[in-house]
């Protein structure tokens, strides 16, 4: 990319005379940011490297475009449909010491989909028909990045880890990836929330679930992802209302008892701290019209 190239990246080396980017790490730029292409309009064709991680979301065919950082990426080869939606990000915002080089990165599971070693140095991932996370999430984080209100860094941050949830969940499954990581003990904590996380299930539950104290696996789960246990029960029952809020006509009230909440009120609550909307909000938006 040329003069399109987010103000975020800048050219920092030439690697046997193809060029490379990094994201910049001052305090003034965000973490994230975001990039609407109509075509391939703006793009650099020739090869080019990204010291980070990229996603490219293409609306009208139903995929993602992941794009390996460290690799030579030749989109030439690859032309781009009209439109796409790029995000570009630090992964020094997930935990990861971005300092260090890219391959010792995949140690964090939700970055493993990036290690695909495609030739081209993307990764084409389908989306299953109906699946509208994309789209909502990559509007949700350029609102953010826009308005640039009290907490948006954090708030586009919690977008992003909605899109690399699915993306980890589209190209592998979490627990799978920990047990190749030689991690046992996380892949049975991800296996419990995914088969339970449509009844009542608190740390206690997770913990007693795999054999060990509520404390230990606060530290352990939070040192490796960044989040809580909770979190991610959250996560996963959130994504699972989203599935049904978008993809049936079931009642909130069913939704909520389907994913474990099963006070409507309660259910609401926590959908809206996540994504800043009702579920009934939600549903109405996704659908296009402002009816309840």
């Amino acid at each position: 990319m040329s003069d399109v190239r987010p103000r975020a990246t800048r050219l920092i080396r030439q690697h046997r005379g193809v060029p490379v980017y990094g994201y910049r790490s001052d305090p003034g730029t965000p973490p994230v940011s975001l990039l609407r292409l109509h075509g391939s309009d703006g793009l650099e064709q020739a090869p080019h490297i990204h010291d980070f991680p990229v996603l490219v979301h293409l609306p009208a065919e139903h995929a993602v475009y992941v794009v390996s950082p460290g690799r030579v990426v030749d989109v030439g080869h690859v032309p781009l449909p009209d439109p796409s939606v790029t995000v570009f990000f630090d992964p020094g915002a997930l935990g990861i010491d971005s300092r260090s080089p890219w391959p010792t990165w995949n140690r964090h599971p939700l970055l493993s989909a990036f290690l695909h070693g495609q030739a081209s140095g993307l990764l084409r991932v389908p989306l299953p028909p109906g699946h509208t996370l994309w789209t909502d999430t990559m509007a949700a984080i350029e609102t953010e990045l826009e308005h640039r209100r009290e907490g948006f860094q954090q708030a586009a941050l919690a977008h992003l880890t909605l899109l690399l949830i699915d993306l980890a969940r589209l190209t592998t499954d979490i627990p799978g990836e920990f047990r190749l990581l030689g991690e046992p003990l996380l892949a049975d904590v991800f296996e419990v929330i995914d088969r339970r996380f449509g009844e009542p299930l608190s740390l206690r539950d997770v913990a007693a679930a795999v054999g060990v104290t509520p404390g230990h696996l606060t530290t352990l789960v939070r040192r490796r992802t960044g989040r809580t246990v909770q979190d991610w029960i959250t996560e996963r029952r959130m994504a699972h209302a989203r599935e049904l809020l978008g993809g049936s006509d079931l009642p909130i009230a069913v939704i909520a008892r389907r994913v474990g909440l099963p006070d409507p009120s309660y259910f609401g609550r926590v959908f809206r701290r996540a994504h800043e909307l009702s579920p009934r909000a939600w549903r109405n938006q996704l659908h296009g019209n402002s009816h309840g």
